[in-house]
């Protein structure tokens, strides 16, 4: 069977749970609510049929509400979305990893979820407040938690069946190999910062071969620029294929074996981040070949999200 080369239709099996991921998906980190819940009804209305949520977001309300009358309008079943959220740093103790996907679950306004993603790997201090800080400011961390023990209840959600696969989110390999070596149910999601900058290939490499799918967030780099968008290499392509250096991105990121995420927040944005279709192999090898590395969110290092707006050569 020849896959097709039109990649908004592509989805990519999960290891458990049985479902399958549309490799387009719309990520809702949006800070206005009226423009969360337009853009995510506009990003249904183009196509998407995957979407990325978090606590830490604090719109899942709104995401819910849009999805669930763009899904009536659309005359669209639950059973035709995926939809993800996220755990955030300050749920780690296992007692508090149920109620919160419960609450997560409430505002949604969902029966299941298709997939529950550890936001970052730092567990911060319990408690209701997501930034707990001290009298320096700086973050307040749990030390009376490990990671392997929150993905034990994470693999409870899994045992009592409203959730259907979990993930992590914002991991390096060191923090995921050991997890993946002891976990009961193995990480059916890792999603990171990944574009021709950072193209975290190690990390796909061992995903790929445990069969785990590698979602990109930042596929575009943020938008900071100078950034991907602009680099020499992707205009080049894009004015030779007659696609926008935004499409052959995401084509890249899809065509390596993963799935994507991008914001658009207008309808013209999203009709153009989901026609997405696979490059030339020759384009594909040439942004292989791109040399510049940066990170633009350094919440790897810290669990707090940053963004770093310097270029590094």
């Amino acid at each position: 069977m020849i896959e097709s080369s039109d990649f908004r239709s592509k989805k990519l099996v999960l290891n458990h749970g049985g479902g399958r991921m549309p490799a387009l998906g719309f990520g809702t980190l949006i800070p206005d609510p009226a423009t969360t819940t337009s853009a995510t009804r506009d990003a249904l209305e183009a196509g998407y049929r995957h979407f990325d949520c978090a606590e830490r977001y604090r719109n899942e309300r709104e995401v819910g509400e849009a999805l669930r009358t763009g899904l009536g309008a659309g005359g669209l079943a639950r059973e035709e979305i995926f939809v993800t959220t996220k755990l955030w740093n300050s749920n780690h103790r296992p007692e508090r990893v149920e109620p919160a996907f419960e609450a997560s679950l409430e505002r949604l306004r969902l029966d299941y979820l298709d997939l529950y993603l550890i936001h970052t790997p730092f567990a911060f201090q319990p408690g209701d407040e997501q930034d707990p800080r001290d009298e320096n400011g700086d973050v307040i961390y749990d030390k009376g938690v490990t990671l392997l023990d929150t993905w034990g209840a994470m693999e409870d959600l899994v045992d009592h069946g409203r959730c259907r696969a979990i993930g992590l989110s914002d991991i390096g390999l060191d923090e995921l190999r050991p997890l993946y070596e002891s976990a009961r149910i193995k990480p059916a999601v890792v999603q990171v910062e990944a574009h021709p900058y950072l193209p975290e290939t190690e990390l796909l490499e061992f995903c790929k071969e445990r069969e785990i799918v590698f979602l990109a967030f930042a596929p575009l780099g943020h938008g900071i620029r100078p950034g991907p968008l602009e680099d020499p290499v992707i205009s080049q392509i894009a004015a030779r294929i007659g696609k926008t250096p935004a499409q052959v991105l995401l084509a890249w990121a899809v065509q390596r074996g993963g799935a994507l995420l991008t914001t658009p927040k207008n309808v013209a944005r999203a009709r153009e981040n989901f026609d997405v279709s696979a490059l030339p192999p020759d384009a594909f090898d040439k942004i292989n070949r791109i040399q510049t590395r940066q990170r633009f969110n350094e919440v790897v290092k810290t669990g707090s999200p940053g963004f770093i707006p310097r270029r590094t050569e």
